[in-house]
């Protein structure tokens, strides 16, 4: 039987830790031993520390009894393996890169372990975090706790799998076109793509607009519990926001809100359950007092991939180059084929796909001048079988779709990277995995949308009970 403490989310933790009514020593080995019950099935984690986990929760069980418990004391964080941590492996999920070992640890995550957070496990990616599903040649497939036929998502995929199961309190992510969001769409938790800059991010990356890291969590919370934790200006990155934004506890109700439904994004097309779980999420949103309004948006998705593909091209090929000359028989086909993609885009291109990004985000400004947010779909399909490849067709609602990038409706808001963006639950699929709602902001209102999915968690709450989880 499932200890319930594995899903115990990271503030009622620290609010039990601190009256002594649960130990950290006992939250981490139940964690640890729900990883033992699930990984064979769901294949979530490329490390573990068990040991290291549990001696620091002692540690932490100590800081409680003395009263210097700090912020994430003794909560378990699963950490995406893309994200360094000094001593530890940093293979960015390459059979090519697999005796990398990294030599220094990124900020965000630095700050995780300052504030007291057990970092347990490093989650699974695809290689280079560059696919909205999670298989490796060097980890295998890594699958979706609610049907193991469907992938987590990617490419945080495997932080989300372990949120969804019950083998991490909290964990991290990346999002460079949707890898925090997908995940949390497909496995039903929550992931906050901040707005450019929110975050520290290492170099060379952090001078792409299109990246972020951010949180995952089960609820609305624990995401800005982590958020606080790992937001902040720092003196390597001379993108990181100042001053910094701290996150209220609590939120204003949606009386008065209005918000923009858009259910395709243009010319998207969208699975009928997906569809059917947004309108379903609007009215909850009416529910709890806004006024929710549905609108469309002058997009065409060939121009949105259009733009996509010139940024991947004038950085993602570049950044694999050598690896791909010299070891490329080692790669798996999708990073092969986005290099190859990639290297096909001239460098001609990049201020003409400057241009047009400046253009698709007009008319998106001038609604949020109108609205307090916009939701949509967060993925065009509930999800994608576990075992998913770029180049293979894809269905939705009937229609055969050629290009994997057309299902991906979370590109446009790295496009738009100064919005804030968080994916919620917002329904089940016919085959029993859940659907995503993204919470679009103005550009750095991350309050704005934590309000909303606030609210939203309030009227219909998700993993709530044992039957709301995966039935692993």
């Amino acid at each position: 039987m499932t200890d319930p403490l594995c899903y115990l989310s990271a503030t009622e933790a620290i609010t039990r830790f601190r009256a002594g009514e649960v130990s950290p020593v006992e939250l981490v080995q139940a964690v640890i031993d729900r990883a033992e019950e699930v990984e064979p099935t769901i294949n979530a984690f490329a490390e573990t520390f068990p040991d290291a986990a549990l001696a620091a929760a002692r540690e932490a069980e100590a800081r409680y009894r003395q009263g210097t418990a700090r912020p994430l004391e003794g909560i378990p964080v699963a950490v995406k393996e893309e994200a360094p941590i000094a001593g530890q492996r940093n293979t960015l999920g390459s059979l090519a890169l697999r005796d990398e070992v990294a030599d220094e640890t990124a900020v965000f995550v630095q700050r995780i372990l300052d504030a007291g957070g057990i970092v347990h496990a490093r989650t699974t990616t695809p290689e280079f975090s560059s696919a909205p599903f999670t298989w490796s040649r060097l980890w295998g497939v890594t699958r979706n706790p609610w049907n193991p036929a469907f992938s987590p998502g990617g490419s945080s995929g495997g932080s989300a799998a372990s949120l969804a199961a019950g083998s991490t309190t909290l964990a991290t992510g990346s999002d460079i076109g949707g890898s925090i969001r997908i995940p949390a769409s497909f496995c039903g938790v929550v992931g906050f793509k901040p707005p450019y800059g929110r975050v520290p991010e290492g170099p060379i990356f952090n001078l792409d607009h299109y990246c972020h890291e951010g949180p995952l969590a089960r609820t609305v919370d624990d995401c800005r519990l982590l958020e606080n934790v790992i937001a902040g200006p720092h003196p390597s990155d001379i993108v990181s926001l100042r001053p910094k934004l701290v996150l209220p506890e609590a939120f204003p109700p949606l009386d008065g809100a209005r918000i923009a439904l858009s259910l395709r994004l243009g010319d998207y097309r969208v699975d009928p359950d997906v569809l059917a779980n947004t309108r379903a999420a609007a009215d909850r949103l009416r529910k709890a007092g806004a006024t929710v309004e549905e609108v469309e948006l002058p997009w065409r998705r060939e121009d949105l991939l259009r733009a996509a593909r010139i940024h991947f091209g004038m950085i993602f090929g570049a950044s694999i180059a050598e690896l791909y000359a010299t070891r490329g028989d080692e790669l798996t086909s999708y990073a092969r084929r986005l290099y190859e993609e990639s290297e096909a885009v001239p460098k001609s291109e990049l201020v003409p796909g400057l241009a047009l990004e400046g253009r698709l985000y007009h008319p998106l400004g001038e609604l949020l001048e109108d609205f307090d947010a916009l939701v949509c779909p967060t993925f065009a399909v509930p999800a994608l079988p576990a075992e998913w490849d770029t180049g293979d067709p894809l269905d939705v609602g009937g229609e055969a779709l050629d290009d994997w990038l057309e299902v991906m409706m979370t590109i446009p808001f790295n496009i738009f990277s100064r919005c804030p963006v968080m994916s919620v639950p917002s329904g089940r699929s016919r085959d029993g995995v859940p659907t995503g709602l993204s919470i679009v902001g103005p550009t750095y209102d991350d309050v704005a949308v934590f309000r909303v999915a606030a609210a939203l968690e309030a009227v219909e709450p998700w993993l709530a009970t044992p039957d709301d989880r995966p039935a692993l």
